[in-house]
């Protein structure tokens, strides 16, 4: 039976407990601990139920209940205060307000993610990049920027995972029931749904707006789950990452064009756009197609424009990772921008090509953010480099070191991740600003005032508390699929509390190589069962592999398999579901941080940071962000950074390498007591993990690292670009079609050079060159000097860039420049001549993508004193 009528019936609250509303939608609540035990007072048992879900618990709970409440003096106190903390939080954030002082008008930064992890009752992430964007969001509450997030609500999310009696990994999609979530509909002056519309093939596609309040950020979330849509249609925000490449595309859509649309209906007008993974890219094309139809510019006049303010950062260190469409599915959905754009199909698919002249070749999303963005970044120094290499060609002949992929490496939110002990802990003896303090910070030093049994206690209470968590999710597990007594009674018993301790958890793709501390079974077992010398060792493990990774199943069941036969399931647990909730178990009460991927396939990782805030050594590969961590004083390397050609010498290796860590260093540092029972050279480890880890892998520092470089200088661009009728962005677009019409017009004549061979270090080196610019002017390009060692393949790979000066023009109107250099090194070294575009209102010299290198073939060489007075200027 249909509804004639529906209703969003809200929890009703006695007028005192109202603050409870306000704390419960707002997330706030979910890194405030204070608050959180507030809710947690109220019922625990509902509130574990509940998934930790505020709304929900809410609207559940009993009116005895709230009358109880209602009388509790000290339940009202705690109240109180924490909503004038949150009162206080809102107002107080001024990071932004210090380091901002004159923001253009209206500044507004615009964050787009497929997913967002903010919170267990929250189901629509999938791993670490929606974890990522959460932590992104909180952190940039606590700083105070003017952001906002865009995103899609999805009715499935992403899955729950359970196991069957074999170990198989089983996929549920419990429903999201949004109103029982901390959301808020979106409603437009009249009361009505906010509700945008999308064009695609034949038909317009409609999603209302839900709104999460974080912090002081809001999360704008996309919701096609209505009528009119059809079915197919309101399957589009159903399941995160779900259906085939046709239901990819229409997420792609409704994210990229949809997400700006809202924003408009919205009354927002971001200043800067950030594109978090390429999924969003579609973004550009209506961002352009705006402004193309409102501001009447034209096609190169809006990519300009948009370009400026756009940011992208990749996630992906393969490119298997990367969306790529095929041609004939992209005209199909998006044939109509190629239409307003007034280009050919070859030219529109052009934008999403790295090889333009391979009409067969896929659209790729990660290209199209490239080529429709003006600051790139990725997510660890070594991932940067890997995406250098990645993308490098899209930059022409660009040396790789040079290719403008920056280095943003990722962060954790500390106050999300560190337990309320710990927390209080920090607060205790670091003071109440730990978990924003910037790297270098003296606060910091007081890392090591903080008593050595006071810390490990609570350690060892973070460890009791994890294994009961875990005890009491297996037990809920094997109700769940009806299993035996005899397993139940099993489950109430895995873990010794006293135990060292292994965690690792992680999604379950097989080159995160889960199975890798089973690669010896022998020695394995001899380490987890410490045979000759008592001191035994266990792992908790957990993650979930994509539902149609049949490979990365595999794992998991062969994980539970080798536990079952070896007896070892009280030593090595898996625990099923792994979420947000788990993980802060997880991070907080194991001892060490495990993680052996196939460098350098791991992008960043953040467990590990999240596993150092809270003073877990790491033990890991040199991959992500722990290769630039300090991984001596903080933790323990596998290998030493090497690359392998052969997986399974590189197993056979590595795996040696675990199992000698574990034997050699681990497990006697963790053994090692005083007459106190405290492992003073653990603890010591544990405070450099703190110290040294806590304020540099944080998202605090991230997202000023972004603000800094990314979004105060974006916004600044756009607002250059778009004075005066966007006159500089239409100056800037003419040129730059000017520029690519006439560039390899130019050509290097002559180079002439005052010393032949041989040089000693830093001896004056003159060159001079005879360039023919053709239609272009000096003031359109930078003239280099490329210099550095030569090598063994007879290339400069890694060399100095100078400009060279302008020295005017001979008498036959080609231009002459002139650069005095010396060499710091000896040895085989060498030199080339390249240009350069530039222009007042350019980023960047690198974002045409052009760049011309003098040919040996071509140019004429002069050597020896004399050779100079050959392409000196008119008058010399």
């Amino acid at each position: 039976m249909r509804p004639i009528r529906t209703f969003n019936v809200t929890p009703a609250l006695p007028q005192r407990l109202e603050p409870l509303r306000k704390l419960a939608y707002n997330l706030h609540w979910d890194w405030d601990v204070e608050t959180e035990d507030l809710f947690r007072r109220l019922d625990a048992d509902l509130w574990q139920s509940s998934r930790y879900n505020p709304v929900l618990m809410l609207g559940t709970l009993s009116q005895s209940r709230l009358n109880e409440v209602v009388e509790d003096e000290g339940f009202l106190a705690q109240m109180d205060r924490a909503a004038q903390r949150l009162d206080d939080y809102r107002r107080d954030r001024i990071w932004y307000k210090k380091h901002r002082p004159n923001p253009v008008p209206g500044e507004c930064y615009a964050y787009f993610s497929m997913e967002f992890g903010l919170t267990s009752c929250m189901p629509v992430y999938s791993g670490g990049l929606g974890v990522l964007a959460g932590d992104h969001l909180k952190s940039a509450s606590d700083l105070g920027l003017p952001l906002v997030a865009v995103g899609l609500l999805y009715q499935e999310g992403y899955f729950a995972q359970y196991l069957n009696a074999d170990g198989w990994q089983q996929e549920r999609y419990p429903i999201n029931d949004f109103y029982n979530m901390p959301l808020h509909l979106e409603r437009d002056a009249h009361g009505d749904e906010l509700r945008i519309g999308i064009d695609y093939p034949g038909r317009t596609v409609y999603a209302r707006i839900w709104r999460v309040q974080v912090g002081t950020v809001p999360l704008y979330l996309l919701d096609t789950n209505i009528e009119p849509n059809n079915q197919y249609d309101q399957d589009i925000c159903d399941r995160l990452y779900g259906g085939d490449i046709d239901m990819r595309i229409h997420q792609e859509i409704m994210l990229g064009i949809g997400g700006v649309r809202m924003l408009k209906a919205l009354g927002l007008a971001p200043t800067a756009y950030h594109m978090n993974e390429g999924h969003s890219a579609f973004m550009a094309l209506e961002r352009m197609r705006i402004l193309m139809d409102e501001d009447q510019l034209s096609f190169t006049q809006a990519l300009q424009v948009a370009q400026a303010s756009q940011m992208f950062t990749t996630h992906t260190p393969v490119p298997a990772g990367i969306d790529l469409f095929p041609p004939d599915k992209v005209l199909h959905y998006l044939g109509q921008y190629r239409d307003r754009f007034g280009l050919g199909d070859d030219e529109f698919l052009a934008l999403g090509r790295a090889h333009t002249g391979d009409f067969s070749a896929p659209f790729s999303m990660a290209v199209l953010a490239i080529k429709t963005v003006t600051f790139i970044n990725g997510v660890s120094k070594l991932h940067a480099e890997v995406s250098r290499h990645m993308f490098g060609e899209l930059w022409g002949e660009l040396p790789l070191e040079e290719v403008p992929i920056h280095a943003i490496t990722n962060g954790v939110h500390a106050r999300s991740c560190v337990p309320k002990s710990t927390q209080s802990l920090y607060d205790r003896y670091l003071g109440p600003n730990w978990s924003q303090a910037s790297p270098g910070a003296s606060l910091w030093e007081r890392v090591y005032a903080i008593p050595d049994d006071e810390l490990w206690r609570n350690h060892e209470q973070c460890r009791s508390q994890m294994v009961m968590a875990v005890r009491e999710r297996l037990t809920k597990n094997l109700l769940d699929r009806g299993a035996s007594a005899r397993e139940l009674t099993a489950a109430q018993e895995v873990l010794d509390p006293f135990t060292l301790t292994i965690g690792f958890a992680r999604r379950f793709a097989t080159y995160k190589r889960a199975t890798l501390f089973l690669h010896d079974l022998d020695r394995i077992r001899q380490i987890i069962q410490g045979r000759g010398h008592g001191r035994p060792v266990q792992f908790v493990i957990a993650g979930k592999a994509h539902p149609k990774d049949i490979p990365g199943k595999e794992l998991i069941r062969s994980i539970i398999h080798f536990t079952r036969e070896e007896g070892l399931s009280g030593s090595i647990v898996f625990v099923p579901n792994y979420d947000i909730h788990v993980s802060r178990d997880m991070v907080a009460g194991c001892d060490v941080w495990l993680n052996n991927p196939r460098r350098p396939r791991e992008a960043s990782g953040t467990s590990g940071m999240k596993a150092a805030m809270n003073g877990l050594p790491n033990l890991s590969v040199l991959d992500g962000w722990w290769d630039e961590a300090d991984y001596i004083r903080t933790g323990w390397p596998i290998g030493h950074g090497e690359d392998y050609d052969d997986p399974a010498y590189q197993d056979d290796v590595e795996a040696n390498a675990l199992y000698d860590i574990l034997e050699k260093d681990v497990v006697p540092l963790f053994y090692e007591r005083d007459k106190d029972e405290i492992p003073r050279g653990w603890v010591a480890k544990m405070k450099e993990a703190i110290y040294l880890n806590t304020p540099q892998f944080n998202t605090a520092r991230m997202v000023k690292d972004y603000a800094n470089q990314g979004y105060f200088a974006a916004s600044d661009r756009a607002h250059n670009l778009v004075r005066q009728n966007y006159g500089p962005g239409k100056e800037l677009a003419a040129w730059q079609q000017r520029l690519t019409q006439h560039w390899y017009d130019m050509r290097f004549q002559e180079v002439a050079m005052s010393e032949a061979v041989d040089l000693q270090v830093n001896q004056v080196l003159k060159v001079d060159a005879r360039v023919h610019l053709g239609t272009l002017t000096p003031e359109d390009i930078q003239v280099e000097l490329y210099r550095g060692a030569v090598d063994v393949d007879g290339e400069i790979h890694t060399g100095i860039a100078t400009p060279m000066t302008y020295q005017g023009q001979d008498d036959h109107g080609n231009s002459l420049y002139s650069i005095t250099v010396s060499y710091t090194a000896s040895g085989l070294q060498g030199l080339s001549l390249r240009i350069l575009p530039q222009h007042k209102y350019l980023n960047s010299a690198y974002d045409p993508k052009l760049i011309l290198w003098a040919d040996p073939q071509d140019v004429t060489v002069n050597v020896g004193p004399d050779a100079g007075k050959s392409v000196a200027p008119l008058g010399v």
